[in-house]
């Protein structure tokens, strides 16, 4: 990638490669014994140098291939008894090779391997000890600080650094401090020129023909939800916690700082969240079932007081073939138990809303969850969280624990983001966390949000963990052209997707209601086929042995001319959904075969939607 705005590179590091390995740079000490640094190689292209100078103080830069992408940045932790972000001495590494494979109920694929080295380094201070846990594989680097001594553990800072290199283009989203929701749509520019302040994860930066998207997973109630600010006058982003002290019994081990890094391909194809996060702690998955949803509440906001309306909503969701209704705020407990009756004489499940007050506390869950349980709701969509604090985070893991013991899906609103907790706990089918379509609900004065807006995404948020955006709203007030629309439902993962407009709206348009109908929302392989973060995005996912592709652009009218080398052998035909001359999707079906190209002229804010199976 050659410029902001060029192809992305197909080239996607093989992350069954030979595992990373670690090798000392050099072991000669300075005169005071302290000063040494070491080299972190691997099959692939990352690699990074963890160094610790004179005074006891470790950076740690990286690089993909010839390309620095991380300056030296510094590491370290405070506690209530010791800084160990200087006056560190170093006391011995270990060494393992990891290797593993597992399933997950979402995400870009469902089965994962991963394959990288793994290091600890012992440092000591004052007789305290500090292990920092360093991995590396083909997608990236990554670490945390483990903390081993016994007792309580009161953390009051971190050192942590990211020294990305100021002419970065970047894309950052700014945090709210007061709702803590992610809900904000990113900035895009250098670093040099980006504002001073806070900024949420997930941050994606382009340094000459890298990309690196800087992240956090793996956390759980031993720990609050970090965030980056930038200071201006260094051009680095420091790490803050969001609670004045983190507080954790023995043995803190925080959540791993981590750096996706490669191609824009290997960038949105990774799994390295979840190959971080902790496996899974549910063994019996049978219950868990991803699917597409009907939505009243974004249409008719009265809607969920009313159960004729929800039984409207429940005899569509039959008619077409779709898993799940949701209920939202505003239902009544008197009618709840005839609807989730009456939904499941026509094969349809149930979701409902509640505000996270209502079962904050665990008294209030024992009661709750096996009600609604026997009642026959399917899964939960909590709201209005808006912390990232250590206690939310407690309450979180709580809410994990027992939404599992009482076989209960889970949908989180106005929330943090996920940190690869689709792993652990896999029954979390989505959480919000995004400027989604409750902000494109019509309303006299509202603005369309910026169709950057649209496809940015792809290459940010909902690289994370899946995103709620409920998108596929026609009567919208939206950027999007129709065919583009479509799109979202493959372009934006999640493992319910809640197609929010109302039925009269998908009945009028039976072409799109035809590909809603058959697209699936779990996915055993994504690819990256064409992309530039704001500019346009261009996914391809396989679900058994059909594909399905999803374009987005943002911007004037163009032709998008894409190959279809990830499909297998032999013929297929493709079916796509695309804007007609009057703005109206109209379809068109053609033979192709992994050599072909597809070309496809979109609309300003165009794009279009494509089914492709095999025929021979």
């Amino acid at each position: 990638m050659h410029t902001a705005r060029s192809k992305a590179t197909r080239a996607v590091a093989a992350l069954s490669c030979a595992a990373a390995v670690l090798v000392p740079l050099r072991a000669a000490a300075a005169s005071d014994g302290r000063a040494q640094d070491w080299r972190l190689t691997g099959k692939g292209q990352v690699s990074g140098e963890l160094k610790l100078n004179n005074e006891g103080a470790l950076t740690l830069s990286a690089r993909h291939g010839a390309t620095t992408v991380l300056r030296p940045s510094g590491l370290g932790i405070r506690t209530a008894e010791t800084d160990f972000s200087k006056g560190l001495r170093f006391a011995g590494r270990s060494d393992r090779k990891v290797h593993e494979t597992y399933t997950t109920t979402t995400g870009r694929r469902t089965h994962h391997t991963s394959d990288a080295a793994e290091s600890t380094f012992t440092f000591r201070k004052d007789g305290r000890t500090l292990k920092v846990v360093v991995r590396v594989s083909a997608d990236g680097l990554a670490y945390r600080y483990v903390l081993p001594d016994k007792g309580t553990v009161t953390v009051l800072g971190e050192s942590t650094e990211y020294a990305v290199p100021p002419s970065a283009d970047s894309f950052l989203l700014p945090y709210d401090n007061g709702r803590q929701d992610y809900e904000s749509a990113h900035d895009h520019g250098t670093v040099a020129d980006a504002k001073a302040g806070d900024y949420g994860y997930p941050s994606l930066f382009h340094i000459g023909s890298s990309w690196m998207l800087i992240e956090e997973a793996d956390l759980n109630s031993s720990y609050g939800g970090s965030r980056l600010t930038l200071d201006s006058a260094t051009d680095r982003f420091k790490l803050t916690l969001p609670d004045p002290a983190e507080v954790s019994g023995p043995g803190l081990t925080t959540p791993w700082r981590t750096m996706v890094i490669g191609d824009l391909a290997t960038v949105t194809e990774s799994d390295l969240p979840t190959d971080l996060a902790a496996p899974s702690k549910v063994a019996d998955t049978s219950w868990i079932k991803p699917g597409r949803a009907a939505w009243s509440w974004w249409s008719d906001g009265q809607s969920p007081t009313s159960l004729d309306a929800q039984k409207k909503f429940v005899d569509f969701a039959a008619r077409e073939g779709w898993e799940y209704i949701l209920v939202d705020s505003g239902w009544s407990d008197s009618w709840m138990p005839e609807l989730t009756a009456y939904a499941k004489e026509k094969g349809v499940g149930v979701w409902l809303w509640a505000r996270w007050q209502t079962i904050d506390a665990q008294s209030e869950r024992d009661r709750l969850f096996p009600l609604w349980k026997s009642w026959g709701i399917a899964g939960l969509k909590i709201d209005f969280l808006e912390s990232d604090g250590q206690d939310r985070m407690r309450w979180y893991d709580a809410v994990f624990k027992d939404s599992a013991r009482h076989k209960l899906m889970l949908n989180f609103h106005g929330a943090t983001i996920p940190r690869g907790q689709e792993r652990t706990w896999p029954q979390l089918m989505s959480t919000e966390a995004v400027k989604g379509a409750e902000g494109t609900r019509p309303k006299p004065g509202r603005q369309p949000f910026p169709a950057a807006h649209y496809t940015t995404l792809p290459f940010t948020r909902n690289l994370i963990g899946p995103m709620d955006f409920t998108p596929v709203t026609f009567t919208g007030v939206r950027p999007t052209s129709d065919a583009a629309e479509l799109a979202l439902s493959v372009v934006y993962e999640s493992g319910v997707q809640h197609f929010a407009d109302s039925v009269e709206s998908y009945e009028s348009r039976p072409l799109e209601l035809k590909f809603l109908n058959q697209v699936p929302t779990v996915w055993d392989e994504t690819k990256l086929v064409d992309g530039d973060p704001g500019d346009r995005a261009v996914l391809a996912r396989r679900s058994g042995d059909t594909w399905y592709l999803g374009a987005i652009t943002s911007g004037e009218a163009r032709t998008l001319d894409e190959p279809l080398s990830f499909l297998g052998k032999g013929g297929w035909r493709i079916e796509v959904w695309k804007d007609g001359p009057d703005g109206k999707v109209v379809t068109e079906t053609q033979a192709v075969t992994a050599a072909s190209r597809l070309k496809v002229a979109v609309p300003k804010n165009g794009g279009y939607a494509a089914k492709l199976t095999k025929t021979d």
